[in-house]
């Protein structure tokens, strides 16, 4: 007897049995309640930013002193994968982006030392700045979003500021919360408005004001007195605590009386000179939508980030909690609140209505048992199912998942996987005791359980080699996908110990005297099985027929390979389109507004309020918040993409929210689709570039579509950009198509007469510095005292009306240096000649080369940016590039950089293809790996090399059935399809394993060739049927999920054709090679 039959023999009447059981149900009920919850599967991805500042530089000169070194030195960080930086005048910014799965505290580790130890890559001398590290990764994307709004018309931004700020030390108290951050509001400072004109009266500089800010602003402790046996703390000096000491503060003498602040400067309290707005809309699905109409109110957004390893929902309902306490005390009557992103919500509902199906697929699967053997059978597969499951889930925990829609997703997939091994034990009990109703069952259940075991230890091994090289797929697509081949064979590798131990045990109790009876005479096959039989003898004689076979078997290997080619051809007129991941139906989305370079913020804020009227519109709207000059929080999409980086003025977004799924009837895809083209129009209107970005399924990417340009000149690689932009913009169903090539906008160089101000005595750094307080302002000081969190800086500048010309900043006059000037005042109009001229472009790099980026997305009936790219690329293939230095024609790359950049200009494509290219890689490796292992496994059960072959055969019959299903249904086929047909293998395997083995069993026993191979048809069609029909079951239910439909066609399509063709296939092509052999043997002629 073989091990599966010693192993029952042990457990079947063994009283360590039920408690085994009952120890594994308390597993999964305790992981049930531990495990966290989220949405999506934490991906970690540590990427960290590196600021360094060289103000004044040129573009160029940061560049080449600051980017380029910097670049060469992070790239020797190990398990790095990425470089890039952007350089732009008076700061480089330098990404450096970690492989995926390097664990975060050891990326910021290797960066920090890194840095820290080549600090001599900046030379001091230069004027560089200190490196700014800020490392980001998925534990900085907010999980939770408050936006605090006023209808009340008295209330301004900044009041909403304060509030928002005093409650964020309440919510930081909330257990699990990460960071707590205000977006929006202009800040509080004290802001000295220089009066040029009273400044030259009384014969003071901007420079004065600044150093006296900075000489009163001053106090220490100065010592002890020791005194009536007594210390006496002394403390000299005292700090600026209000605006009233500001403008009491004394900066000069004039006539020989002391100069005070306000006598040449307005000292004003209170909020900043807005460089950035946040406001509120309410869409047409929101409540008293119609009343408003246009209506906008200002606003600022709470984004609350969790630790961690926490619970999504936990944390986002223990903050919601805590500000609704708070409101009427420090949120005050008339400001209202609006949770207007909760990932802790869509987490728990996702992960309720999946452990529903989970629920509902396994008793799916128990009725189908019912029907098909009994109720007592049904009753223990249902039980070995459930303590399946729930072993799952606590080694699920165990190894580091969450419960996420794609570990759920996993187990819902395996449910048809995880009855396999309890199914096929049950049956051949359940035969057996048909077959010899007069035995104790626990003599049988051995027998039954060794009979079936060695093929379903064999079978279940396959499906477990078909799935587990999945987990080695690289990139941000592997830990993705990663629970799906873990987490299934973690389950099948438990349904067969569940099936040896449990199962036997409760078949002993259960079906004891269940009365199954034989027909007279005993010993017979049940009347499904003889009908079987009947059917697989019509259909097999003619195959299996010692004259004529040859011929009908060689049209039945015609019409499969027919079938197949067919089946193939379907993606290559496109009635199957491929895709990386479709959308999913989510409850938001975002436009993303890029106007000129140069545009002010308040020109930015009118084009987003333009785009919020034409959103407003939309029926599944129910609000939306905009944001100029900075960014909205971010989501995954946004950390990979860089948007917390979206704070210049030229640039904004809108967050547009959904009402719920449930309570529309158009996905939030269709949704972005319809306004697409409305707000690419009004920002198009303005000179500007709005795009719709949904919240992708999958790994984010720059841009869906990408295309990278390098060559030798970054003046040329500009001029080649425009041309791939051309193209871009010429093929049909391209849209959002843009660049990194900034707009021209204009700039003004003070050039300093050097010989003049030698002459008056006056240094270039005393002017640089007057200009520069006069027109971009210093935050100077501090005012001290108050329970603020943010310190208040009094802010040095001139006033914003003396700002849209540059007259009023050379009237300022700066002080002149020499001894023989007598510290006399000279106008900078006098020592500086005004030059207009071009702002300079960015410069970016990747991988320590420069590049310039052109964007774009596919829309149109395919919908998938792969056959967009293909159309692009039909146009730019062997482009000959003319113009102002270029030449020759235009290269093209897919998988990398070019090998020699300065060869000529080239193209790599990237963005979705990409990340494609690697999973479909990846995965179609890990297919052949599982095939590798599959046929190892075979060929250890069957010693021999060529009844693998036959046993793997019906692999490319899956084949026949996923391709049409994919058309039939109308859906792309996905990285999801591809891994059901992965699964597809060992499920097909495992098929033909347990039709080979009968057949063996059969042939040793006496039976004839042809005999045996019908009878293996017509007896294991049942367990076959069954498993097949369960796997199809478990697949119905993720049939309505928009990222996992594709599995589920496969699975389904998949397991229904193959399953048909194998039970037919598999014993006609095992008798075809072996017959001869078999009737050599046994001495009758073939």
């Amino acid at each position: 007897m073989g091990i599966s039959g010693r192993i029952a023999a042990l457990f079947q009447r063994n009283a360590l049995t039920p408690l085994l059981a009952l120890v594994l149900m308390l597993l999964g009920v305790f992981a049930t309640i531990i495990t966290p919850k989220e949405e999506e599967p934490q991906i970690d991805v540590t990427m960290a930013d590196v600021m360094v500042a060289f103000p004044g530089a040129s573009a160029k000169d940061v560049e080449a002193l600051v980017a380029r070194p910097a670049e060469q030195v992070l790239s020797r960080i190990t398990g790095m994968d990425h470089v890039y930086s952007v350089s732009r005048p008076g700061m480089a910014v330098i990404t450096v982006q970690f492989k995926v799965g390097v664990p975060n505290q050891d990326a910021i580790l290797r960066l920090y030392d890194t840095i820290h130890s080549h600090r001599d890559w900046i030379s001091p001398e230069l004027g560089v700045g200190e490196p700014l590290i800020k490392p980001k990764g998925i534990d900085d994307v907010p999980i939770l979003a408050l936006t605090l709004w006023t209808r009340d018309a008295t209330r301004s931004a900044f009041e909403l500021q304060q509030v928002a700020r005093a409650v964020e030390l309440e919510l930081k108290r909330v257990k699990g919360t990460r960071d707590v951050s205000t977006i929006g509001g202009p800040g509080h400072v004290v802001r000295v408005l220089m009066d040029a004109g009273r400044m030259n009266g009384f014969g003071v500089t901007p420079q004065d004001l600044k150093g006296a800010l900075l000489l009163a602003n001053a106090s220490q402790p100065s010592g002890m007195l020791a005194r009536g046996n007594q210390e006496v703390l002394v403390q000299t000096g005292t700090y600026l605590t209000s605006a009233d000491d500001v403008r009491r503060l004394v900066v000069g003498v004039s006539a020989g009386k002391p100069v005070y602040m306000a006598d040449v400067a307005s000292v004003v309290d209170g909020p900043d000179q807005p460089s950035r707005y946040v406001w509120h809309g309410l869409g047409k699905a929101s409540p008293g939508a119609a009343e408003v109409g246009n209506e906008r109110y200002p606003a600022v957004t709470l984004s609350i980030s969790k630790k961690p390893g926490e619970n999504a929902a936990d944390v986002a309902d223990g903050a919601i909690r805590r500000i609704e306490a708070l409101k009427g005390s420090i949120v005050p009557d008339g400001v209202e609140l609006t949770v207007t992103r909760n990932y802790g919500a869509t987490a728990t509902e996702k992960a309720d209505k999946l452990i529903g199906k989970l629920v509902f697929a396994t008793s799916a699967v128990v009725l189908l048992v019912f029907f098909a053997l009994g109720k007592r059978e049904a009753v223990i597969v249902g039980a070995a199912v459930t303590l399946t499951l729930a072993a799952t889930l606590f080694a699920s925990w165990a190894w580091g998942f969450t419960l996420n829609r794609v570990s759920l997703f996993a187990l819902i997939f395996s449910i048809g996987i995880l009855v396999d091994d309890a199914i096929v034990v049950v049956e051949n009990i359940h035969r057996w005791h048909t077959l010899e109703p007069e035995k104790p069952l626990w003599e049988l259940i051995p027998k039954a359980v060794d009979e079936v075991g060695g093929p379903t230890i064999l079978a279940t091994f396959t499906v477990i080699a078909a799935l587990l090289p999945m987990a080695f797929v690289s990139g941000l697509m592997g830990p993705y996908m990663s629970p799906i081949p873990i987490n299934s064979s973690m389950g099948m590798f438990i349904s067969l110990a569940v099936a040896f131990v449990v199962t036997p045990w409760l078949a002993g109790k259960l079906m004891q005297g269940a009365g199954h009876a034989a027909p007279a005479g005993g010993h017979a096959p049940d009347k499904l099985t003889q009908k079987l039989e009947a059917l697989f003898r019509r259909i097999m004689t003619p195959l299996l027929d010692p004259h004529t076979g040859g011929r009908a078997r060689a049209k039945l290997w015609f019409g499969v390979l027919l079938a197949i080619a067919l089946s193939v051809s379907l993606a290559v007129v496109q009635l199957v389109v491929l895709k990386m991941l479709p959308f999913d139906n989510k409850s938001e989305f975002q436009v993303v507004l890029d106007m000129p370079v140069g545009t002010p913020v308040e020109a930015t804020a009118e084009v987003l309020r333009e785009i919020g009227d034409e959103l407003a519109k939309v029926e599944e709207v129910t609000d939306f918040q905009a944001y100029a000059g900075t960014a909205a929080p971010i989501n995954f999409n946004g950390l990979v993409r860089q948007y917390y980086l979206r704070a210049q003025p030229e640039m904004g977004d809108i967050q547009v929210n959904l009402v719920d799924k449930h309570k529309r009837s158009r996905k939030s895809h269709q949704i972005a689709i319809s306004v697409r083209d409305a707000v690419a129009a009004i920002a198009k209107k303005h000179g500007g570039n709005a795009k719709v970005v949904e919240v992708p399924p999958g790994p984010p990417v720059l841009s869906p579509i990408v295309a990278e340009v390098y060559g030798p000149d970054y003046a040329g690689q500009v001029a080649v950009a425009a041309k791939v932009r051309g193209a871009f913009e010429a093929t049909p169903d391209i849209v959002g198509v843009d660049d990194t090539v900034d707009e021209e906008a204009p700039k003004l160089v003070l050039r300093v007469n050097q010989a003049k101000a030698a002459q008056m005595g006056v240094a270039q750094a005393d002017i640089v510095e007057v200009v520069r307080l006069g027109l971009g302002g210093e935050n100077v000081t501090p005012v001290h005292g108050g329970d603020n969190k943010y310190e208040i800086p009094v802010r040095l500048t001139l006033p914003p009306e003396r700002l849209s010309s540059v007259d009023q900043l050379l009237q300022m006059k700066v002080r002149a240096r020499a001894a023989e000037a007598g510290g006399a005042l000279v106008p900078v109009s006098e020592l500086v000649q005004v030059l207009p001229v071009t702002r300079e472009q960015v410069i970016y790099h990747k991988d320590l080369l420069p590049v310039v980026y052109v964007t774009g997305d596919m829309g149109g009936k395919l919908d998938s940016p792969l056959y967009g790219m293909f159309d692009i690329r039909s146009r730019l293939k062997d482009l000959p590039l003319v113009g102002e230095r270029l030449g020759g024609t235009l290269g093209e790359w897919f998988i990398h950089q070019p090998d020699d950049p300065y060869a000529g200009y080239a193209i790599k494509w990237d963005g979705e293809w990409q990340v494609t290219y690697e999973t479909f890689r990846d995965m179609g490796a890990a297919y052949a790996v599982g095939l590798i292992l599959i046929y190892v496994l075979v060929v250890a059960q069957f010693k021999s090399y060529l009844v693998p072959l036959i046993i793997m055969a019906p692999i490319p019959l899956t084949l026949i059935g996923v391709m049409p299903g994919h058309a039939l249904l109308g859906s792309q086929f996905t990285a999801t399809s591809m891994i059901g047909m992965i699964a597809l293998a060992g499920i097909i395997v495992r098929n033909s394993i347990l039709l080979v083995d009968f057949i063996d069993q059969q042939v040793a026993a006496g039976t004839a060739f042809a005999e045996a191979t019908i009878h293996a048809a017509a007896v294991r069609a049942k367990p076959i049927g069954l498993t097949g029909l369960a796997a199809m079951i478990g697949a119905m239910f993720i049939l309505d999920d928009p990222i996992f439909n594709g599995l589920a066609i496969s699975m389904i399509f998949g397991v229904l054709v193959s399953t048909l063709l194998t039970l037919v296939v598999i014993p006609v092509l095992y008798f075809a090679a072996n017959h001869k052999r078999i009737a050599a043997r046994h001495g009758v002629s073939p």
